[in-house]
């Protein structure tokens, strides 16, 4: 089987990392990137040896499937003209600014017949592959993604920044509607906010406490997962997962399992257990999925309604904010 050819749209900074990693992953050929800043073109065509090409037409001529890094607001232009010429297209989160333009590319890539793949990830985070087996029926979720300041990125609420990753992974192991959101959040440095909160209910009972802030003074990212019997811990950050799981079963002691009386006399055990994470690059991992999805023409890792269902409940939550930043205003 050949490599499939792509072209790479975007050369800032996670740009050139895509860029780097498409050229060690096997079954991929580079054919160059576009990027309309001459400096950063430049300067990525010296550092990698890549083509740069003229024009967003030239680079999806010249590819198979093309990999959209460029700022959110062009996210819907980039990979509306790469399906229309029926290129296969890795999208980056958030997969468009608004709702309208993700349901436009999903009409599009229905029409093309082609894979699109959107970049959420902490799918492929080492940590959360060897815990979603035991994410069986959460029923209380708090997740704290916190990062230091950096100027990149304040262009769009933190919500859309930092938030949706946590969105996508918890609507990916909670199996039901979303029935209620309630958020609140501070603009301390950028005109959206900063910091924000979400209390989002879903209709099964479920409830996920889901807290961002890019204005911290350390950089975590963790979610608790609680549920029957279970309490999963997932570090992203330092790619660690913890199962603590409650059962009756007596056999098979470990020497770091726990057993506790209940009222009824009943005695059940506590096991800690440690999954193994293998030593992995996420970002590489999202890229191989996207590839094995266009070779088999099996669906992609993450599809366009799963980052329009991300984008959603985003895009309600930023709603939540500002209504909630109106009346703190109106009071004042």
């Amino acid at each position: 089987m050949s490599d499939i050819r792509i072209g790479v749209l975007g050369a800032g900074h996670l740009g050139r990392i895509h860029l780097k990693l498409l050229k060690e992953t096997e079954g991929f050929e580079v054919v160059g990137f576009y990027d309309p800043d001459p400096v950063k073109a430049g300067a990525a065509e010296e550092e990698l040896g890549l083509r740069a090409f003229l024009s967003i037409e030239e680079l999806i001529a010249a590819s198979e499937a093309v990999d959209v890094v460029t700022p959110t607001l062009s996210h819907y232009e980039c990979a509306s003209l790469a399906l229309r010429g029926s290129r296969h297209v890795f999208i980056e989160k958030p997969v468009t600014n608004t709702l309208e333009e993700a349901e436009a590319l999903i009409r599009l890539a229905e029409e093309a017949d082609v894979k699109v793949q959107v970049g959420h990830v902490e799918r492929f985070n080492p940590a959360f592959i060897a815990a979603r087996p035991f994410c069986t029926q959460p029923m209380f979720i708090e997740s704290h993604r916190l990062a230091q300041f950096n100027p990149r990125g304040t262009d769009v609420p933190v919500v859309m920044d930092l938030m949706i990753h946590d969105l996508d992974i918890i609507l990916t192991i909670v199996n039901s509607p979303v029935k209620r959101i309630s958020a609140s959040g501070v603009a301390v440095v950028s005109d959206t906010p900063d910091i924000a909160n979400a209390r989002i209910e879903f209709a099964n009972g479920c409830v996920a406490n889901v807290t961002a802030s890019r204005i911290s003074l350390k950089n975590m990212r963790k979610t608790r997962i609680f549920q029957r019997d279970a309490y999963i811990a997932i570090d992203f950050l330092k790619r660690k997962s913890e199962i603590v799981r409650l059962d009756d079963a007596t056999d098979s002691v470990l020497p770091t399992d726990m057993f506790i009386e209940l009222a009824d006399n009943r005695r059940r055990r506590i096991r800690f257990e440690l999954p193994q994470v293998p030593e992995t690059n996420a970002i590489q991992e999202e890229l191989r999925a996207f590839r094995d999805s266009i070779n088999s023409n099996s669906p992609t890792a993450v599809t366009l309604q799963q980052g329009h269902a991300a984008l959603k409940v985003a895009h309600q939550i930023v709603e939540k904010l500002q209504l909630s930043a109106d009346i703190i205003a109106s009071n004042i």
